[in-house]
Formats: structure tokens, C-alpha cells, sequence
């Protein structure tokens, strides 16, 4: 229960890491993200061009920036969030890890990735939505891409964007805050959310001027009641809600965590993992898993109102959880004029994303934007 790491903790827990790795199997875990390179995780991602005017960029792992492509250092994030360390443990094939079954865990190495990218202070109620850092800090490189900011993001040039159902954990204005010193306005239905994201704002000593939040008090309603009339952002970022119902939503999470107890490495049985009551607890709760007809109506809603503001917005994107939902959303965004669509692939583990990212504005009409937003 101290809150100091005594300088014997490392080099212990390095002993016994070496120990069980002499006598481990030297295959790699394919479902458990370890301190060492897996298969799934790659250096380097491949870009080719569909047939279709929506062109996909095809990733064959995290993004080669993604400082988390090659697995997670247990010990060196230990270091940095000492709360971590309980959770540290050897799994089967003699690799420091944690049970990502266990919600605690996950939202202690949560905390310790978040304290690694400069958010110090973070923690969110139970029952609320605790992301992985690696493909939400994904999406926010490959927005830097469209963005043409990768490789310069020192560069004072003033970014914003608008963050679409925040949540309580508010990952992306934190991480975009942080990592690219990009401006942020955060929207959400959810007031719990957003007063918590307050708080954590507060806690990192963030200004007004780097997070705004706002309530969304529509829950039909996407960027209506959100994006005023005189604003303009680089980019809307979202990771909609894709179950159509609670009943959906809490199948989906006792699925999820079938698996991952059937995959844990700890031995011991975690409470609160196999209560069906809570099973929601892991997952998030209704509003940042479910509403009303699903992924598909809610990027239905999202397209259909973009029309309108779409000369405020360079970038407007989504992440689409289910590949079925692709083509109906470009046939839309072909109907509602789009000038360029893109979709971009993301691949973490077994795991693959992706993101639909379409603009009202060609090339030339965004650098005369960009021109004008500089002033």
C-alpha cells in the first residue's frame, strides 16, 4: 500500500521474470499484449489503393510512432505508477503482464500508459467505459497523417478538433492535448462524463482554451447543438456506440469476458469478472455502448448532419466497428456529395478498426481553409 517503489522492486521482479523464462515455452501469446514483439504487432505499415473512389490504407499493426507496436515494458510503467505493480504478474509463457480480465488491472495500466504520455492524474467512476491507450493513441496518429502533421508536430500551428461522446475516460482530448498539442472541444449526453472529464482536466491543470466540454443534450443529435456557427475544427474524431440495445450491449460484454477469463494468465479468480450483475461494469455503460439502431443509424445521423456543416470542418471522421457497415455509409456520403473518402485500416492483435474519414472540400479548397483558419 506504499505509494513509493523501494529500489528492490525492479531487480526482484526481474529475477523472478528471468527465472520463469528459462523454463517457459518460447512460443509467444498471440491474445496478451507482453513486454516482448509479437506477430501481431509490426514496425511497419503497408498503404494500397481499392478499386472504389474511398481509398484504404492497410496497416499490418499499431502505427510505426505508436511507442506501445512492439507490447507494453510492465517494469518501466511500474516505475512511472507504483499502483501498477500490484497487478504485474508472470503469465504462462514467462512474460510480465496483467489479467485483463480484471477491471482494476486494466484501469491501473491504464493510468500508468496515460502517466507515460504527461496525464498525471486520471481515473474514472466504476462501471464506466477503460479503453485500451494503444489503438486510441492510433487513431489520433492516423488523424495526424490526414493531417499532414506527422513529423511536425512542434510546428505552432493551431489545431482543433471536436471529440464526439467524450465518455467519462476522455482519452482522445487527453492524448491529442499531450502527445500533439492539439486543442480539443469534448461533447457528450452523458453529464456524470463529462463533470469527471472535468475533473481530470482540472487535476492536469489544463486550460479552457485546451479543453472545452460540452453537453449534448439531443440524444439524436450528433454535431447539431454542438459546432456553432462561427467555428471551425481540422477534424471530428468519434468511436460511436455499435450494439442496437441493452440486451445486445450486456450479451456483447459477457461474451468478452468468456474470453478473456478463458485467456487469463492469473490463477486466481477475480470477483468482479464473473458477476453477471457487473458485467457492464468492464464494458462501459448504456450510452457509450448502445443506442437506438445501432452503429449504423448513429453514422447514418453523423453523415446526414455533417452536410450542413460542411464547410467547418476540414476532416470529418469515425471509427466503424463492423466491416458490414463500410458500404452503406460511402453510398450515403456518395448521395450526400463528400468530396474525398477514406477509409484507414488499424490493427491491434486480432483485433482491426477502421476509421471512415470524408471531407466536403478538395485539396485545394482545404489549403485555402487551413490559410484563412491561420489568419
Amino acid at each position: 500500500m506504499g505509494t513509493k517503489k523501494t529500489p528492490a522492486s525492479e531487480p526482484t521482479l526481474t529475477r523472478k521474470l528471468q527465472v520463469k523464462r528459462a523454463t517457459a515455452q518460447s512460443k509467444k501469446s498471440s491474445k496478451t499484449i507482453t513486454a516482448k514483439p509479437t506477430t501481431a504487432l509490426s514496425k511497419t505499415h503497408s498503404v494500397k489503393k481499392a478499386k472504389a473512389a474511398a481509398p484504404v490504407l492497410t496497416s499490418k499493426g499499431l502505427h510505426p510512432l505508436n511507442k506501445h507496436r512492439h507490447g507494453y515494458d510492465f517494469t518501466a510503467l511500474a516505475l512511472i505508477s507504483p499502483k501498477l505493480n500490484q497487478y504485474v504478474q508472470l503469465n504462462q509463457y514467462g512474460n510480465l503482464s496483467i489479467d485483463f480480465s480484471d477491471p482494476q488491472a486494466v484501469k491501473a495500466l491504464n493510468a500508468a500508459l496515460l502517466a507515460e504520455y504527461g496525464v498525471q492524474q486520471w481515473d474514472i467512476p466504476n462501471g464506466f467505459l477503460c479503453p485500451p491507450i494503444p489503438g486510441r493513441v492510433d487513431y489520433l496518429y492516423y488523424l495526424a497523417d490526414l493531417l499532414g502533421q506527422s513529423n511536425n508536430q512542434s510546428k505552432k500551428v493551431s489545431i482543433i478538433g471536436l471529440d464526439i461522446g467524450t465518455g467519462a475516460n476522455g482519452i482522445y482530448p487527453f492524448l491529442g492535448i499531450k502527445q500533439f498539442h492539439w486543442q480539443f472541444v469534448a461533447s457528450d449526453i452523458d453529464t456524470v462524463s463529462l463533470d469527471n472529464v472535468a475533473k481530470i482536466a482540472k487535476a492536469n491543470q489544463l486550460t479552457s482554451a485546451q479543453l472545452s466540454l460540452r453537453h449534448q443534450g439531443d440524444a439524436s443529435a450528433v454535431f447539431n447543438g454542438i459546432i456553432a456557427p462561427t467555428e471551425h475544427y481540422d477534424f471530428t474524431m468519434c468511436n460511436p456506440p455499435f450494439h442496437r440495445s441493452l440486451a445486445e450491449a450486456t450479451a456483447g460484454s459477457q461474451k468478452k469476458l468468456a474470453n478473456l477469463a478463458a485467456n487469463r494468465q492469473s490463477k486466481q479468480p477475480r470477483k468482479a469478472t464473473t458477476s453477471k450483475t457487473n458485467v457492464l461494469n468492464f464494458g462501459g455503460q448504456k450510452a457509450e455502448l448502445w443506442c437506438e439502431g445501432g452503429e449504423l443509424q448513429f453514422m447514418t445521423n453523423m453523415i446526414n448532419e455533417s452536410v450542413r456543416f460542411a464547410g467547418q470542418v476540414r476532416w470529418f471522421t469515425s471509427l466503424i466497428s463492423k466491416s458490414e457497415h463500410l458500404k452503406p455509409c460511402k453510398v450515403l456520403l456518395a448521395k450526400c456529395k463528400a468530396v474525398q473518402v477514406k477509409e484507414i485500416e488499424m490493427k491491434q492483435g486480432n483485433k482491426i478498426t477502421r476509421i471512415l474519414a470524408w471531407s466536403f472540400l478538395d485539396l485545394k479548397m482545404q489549403q485555402q481553409w487551413r490559410k484563412l483558419k491561420r489568419g
